[in-house]
């Protein structure tokens, strides 16, 4: 079932019509040199999509977007291992089969993630920590460790496990550890990720800062400024499109009365993205990690429910097929537009971009906004161009800021785009085509002007 659901979705992926995303071209960008950091992430993504785009010698977005089908299909497995321990072989196969027809995890193997990569590792991490509890070995609790460090290599959403392993300590005396191998296990996974954390911190802090903008609320005066009660209420209501409306429904009303060890992996994570959400704002895949456990937990309260089971996981593979044929037909939505134009029009713009940066004479292409520069480092990556980031006035806001400022001592004619106000320097700019695609309604122009212009803006 695996390897027929995995080829499938690669077969779509080689089909599918839009672009890389922001996100995916700039971990694509970080790719081409190796780090134990960057900006915004931790290294794990842009290591794998340098290292298969490295192998096979293409950087289409086929090959940057196809380690995320088979991590999710590793991601299956293990889970499935996992529930037959807790639960037999008849509740690990649901459990491999529902979690494969989860939206989120249709999502996930057709536009590369942050939370498609730390799937597995989490994942192993909460196996190897039943087993550990199962057989108290040290070599056990060592392996959790690991795994619970490259899931923070991946996403620092990782650290959810270490706070499960906590709270289930603190729910079931049956969940604790000795000292021993919780000194291991902990010990093993700040080894794991502390070259990424020297790294952040020889760096000036910038991922800690940039997480610091994502919360939010640490900004505030006042931690209680602006709460967020609607934000809160969307936030739940999107959980329905992320984990399927009936799965989520089940996994609510199962958490809302046990308190198993697994439990301890997936509310908690629930209720703190939900307080981040009225403190501020929370994304709706924030608590991603919350339903690799929560997939378990869900499955097994329907092993007496055989018809809701198949309707919750059917509802899922539905939304999955749906998912992935909108990405392969340009279905259009109420407005007219493509469903899924936020990811697409990109690369057209940037050869836009490009084609009047040749016409112009320019050597440099200018931008401060982060998804054009993304897009225009990816899709003019040989075009013998340069790109650069509006300088920033104060602190890096974002990897383009940090590593490629225009430098100050940059002579000659550049291509400025933008949608903001430039200085009389600047001269007349060209409004750009916008129409059909993730800049749609966006009035966008690029000026032939001198690179001081944009420095001494």
């Amino acid at each position: 079932m695996v390897v027929v659901i995995t080829l499938l979705r690669w077969l779509v992926l080689a089909f599918n019509r839009t672009d890389l995303f922001v996100d995916e071209t700039q971990y694509w960008l970080w790719g081409q040199n190796f780090e134990l950091g960057y900006y915004s992430k931790p290294p794990m993504i842009a290591w794998i999509i340098g290292t298969v785009t490295g192998l096979v010698g293409s950087d289409t977005p086929v090959w940057v977007r196809m380690p995320g089908a088979a991590l999710h299909g590793i991601t299956a497995l293990i889970l499935g291992a996992l529930a037959n321990r807790l639960h037999g072989p008849r509740t690990a196969l649901w459990v491999v089969a529902a979690y494969l027809t989860l939206p989120a995890v249709g999502f996930g193997s057709i536009m590369f993630t942050t939370d498609t990569v730390m799937a597995p590792f989490f994942a192993a991490a909460l196996l190897f920590h039943r087993r550990l509890l199962d057989n108290g070995r040290i070599g056990d609790a060592l392996l959790t460790g690991l795994m619970a460090g490259l899931a923070c290599l991946s996403k620092y959403a990782g650290v959810y496990f270490l706070i499960g392993v906590a709270i289930a300590a603190l729910w079931r005396r049956d969940m604790r550890l000795s000292w021993r191998n919780a000194a291991a296990m902990l010990g093993a996974a700040i080894v794991t990720l502390a070259p990424n954390l020297v790294w952040v911190v020889l760096n000036g802090s910038v991922t800690f800062s940039h997480t610091a903008d994502n919360i939010g609320w640490v900004r505030k005066s006042s931690m209680f400024e602006g709460l967020n009660l609607i934000g809160a209420l969307e936030f739940v209501a999107a959980q329905f499109a992320v984990v399927g409306p009936l799965l989520f429904a089940v996994l609510i009303a199962t958490l809302a009365r046990r308190r198993d060890g697994l439990v301890a992996f997936t509310l908690p994570v629930l209720v703190i993205v939900i307080v981040q959400a009225i403190m501020n704002e929370a994304l709706a895949n924030w608590a991603a990690s919350a339903y690799l456990a929560g997939t378990i937990v869900a499955v097994a309260a329907l092993e007496t429910r055989p018809k809701l089971r198949q309707a919750a996981i059917g509802t899922n593979a539905a939304l999955c097929i749906a998912l992935g044929l909108i990405t392969v037909l340009p279905i259009p939505g109420l407005d007219g537009q493509p469903l899924l134009r936020r990811f697409m029009g990109r690369e057209a713009f940037s050869l836009q971009v490009i084609d009047e940066a040749r016409r112009e004479g320019a050597l440099a292409v200018i931008a401060e906004n982060r998804s054009i520069l993304a897009d225009l480092f990816y899709t003019g990556r040989d075009t013998g161009l340069h790109f650069y980031s509006v300088p920033p006035t104060g602190r890096s806001m974002n990897h383009y800021q940090m590593q490629y400022a225009l430098p100050a001592d940059t002579a000659g004619p550049v291509l400025w785009v933008t949608s903001g106000t430039v200085p009389p320097c600047a001269g007349e700019g060209r409004t750009l085509d916008t129409d059909g695609g993730a800049y749609a309604r966006r009035i966008i122009k690029a000026y032939r002007t001198d690179a001081a212009c944009v420095v001494t803006r």
